[in-house]
């Protein structure tokens, strides 16, 4: 009765396609976005009404939605960043979205992931600013009280022939590092499998790997301490964890892996099938040891992280080099037929989460007994 217990408490289909979902801070209220079958977009308000959810408000969007973020808010408002195929960026305040609070033609193509810092009680450090990755290879930092420009914009082009420009996809952003009023990084990964973390204080690239598949999604444990875990999943079933303590001057950061992360399981809870994507990562915000996966076969799997005894060693030359610890699967479930892309953990209730997936359903789910860990 110890062990952590996922569950789907609640399902609700929907008649359009889910692209992100967030609980809406400080409530038991979640929104979902995406798009409809007429190519508008569109985002809903639900609130919880046991046995099942309770939809309160509908919002139109001329253009397609793909990613948001309520990172932005304090507890006094419920200011929503969204990114959407045309490659705009709105900021809405969703009492009051009929005029955007901001507005602006962020990128030429399609804006597919955005990161929000600044807002509520764990983001205390920095000015309010949201990252951006589109499909034209550029990574973009906006500041809402600066109209038309961004802040910083870093684009990924080929080390390797500098009259060309290679332009790759920029599938996964987040911020990291803002422990105080200066420090602020962001890390992108790329559909090659670049990983890319850029200092924002210094604005220059700090450090780059790349990985054997596209990297869906990124996310570092907490934003807002000097940076400690980033997690990266990928195609084919890939999950690395890397300890960002401590860099080594050629051998960069150390990580852990895990391979089968995307696989699906059997009836009997054997692991079976092709490796698949593991779409989306996110941490407990109660417990930054213990982050969940979803998987493009329909599973979920919450991870727990366990520290070395020793988080560097001094090599020979007198330079440090990080030691990876190690991550425990607390629980597998499969509960879609098709991928789980977006998931949130609820902020005020422990082990209340809401996720969607490709079979236009949304999910309201119930974890167990992770105060344990």
């Amino acid at each position: 009765m110890d062990k952590v217990q996922m569950l789907s408490h609640i399902e609700k289909s929907l008649n359009y396609s889910i692209f992100d979902v967030k609980w809406i801070p400080v409530s038991a209220k979640f929104i979902t976005i995406g798009t409809k079958t007429n190519g508008k977009g569109i985002i809903e308000i639900y609130e919880l009404d046991s046995p099942n959810v309770k939809l309160i408000k509908e919002i139109h969007q001329e253009s397609p939605l793909k990613c948001c973020s309520f990172n932005l808010s304090s507890h006094g408002d419920r200011h929503l960043a969204l990114g959407d195929f045309s490659g705009n960026l709105k900021i809405l305040d969703i009492e009051r979205p009929e005029e955007p609070i901001y507005e602006v033609i962020a990128h030429s193509e399609i804006i597919n992931s955005l990161d929000a810092i600044g807002g509520g009680s764990s983001n205390l450090y920095g000015a309010k600013e949201i990252v951006t990755g589109s499909r034209d290879g550029s990574v973009k930092v906006w500041d809402p009280r600066q109209k038309g420009e961004p802040v910083a914009c870093m684009s990924a082009t080929s080390p390797h022939d500098e009259t060309v420009k290679d332009v790759r996809d920029c599938w996964a952003v987040t911020f990291g590092d803002s422990f105080n009023n200066i420090e602020r990084s962001v890390c992108a990964g790329y559909d090659n499998g670049d990983i890319k973390l850029f200092d924002l204080r210094k604005m220059a690239l700090r450090w780059e790997t790349t990985l054997k598949n596209g990297v869906c999604s990124l996310e570092f444990d907490r934003k807002d301490i000097p940076m400690n875990k980033l997690v990266a999943t990928t195609l084919e079933g890939g999950v690395y964890v890397y300890d960002m303590r401590t860099e080594h001057p050629t051998k960069g950061f150390s990580y852990c892996c895990e391979k089968n992360a995307g696989q699906s399981l059997g009836t009997n809870g054997v692991i079976s099938g092709a490796k698949s994507t593991v779409w989306t990562v996110k941490h407990l915000p109660q417990n930054r040891d213990i982050f969940m996966t979803g998987g493009g076969a329909g599973s979920i799997r919450v991870w727990n992280y366990k520290y070395p005894e020793k988080r560097f060693k001094e090599m020979s030359d007198g330079t440090k080099v990080g030691v990876a610890g190690n991550v425990q699967m607390l629980n597998a479930v499969t509960i879609s037929q098709q991928p789980i892309h977006c998931f949130d953990w609820c902020s005020e209730k422990i082990g209340l989460a809401v996720c969607g997936s490709f079979d236009q359903t949304v999910r309201v789910l119930l974890s167990t007994n992770l105060n344990l860990y």
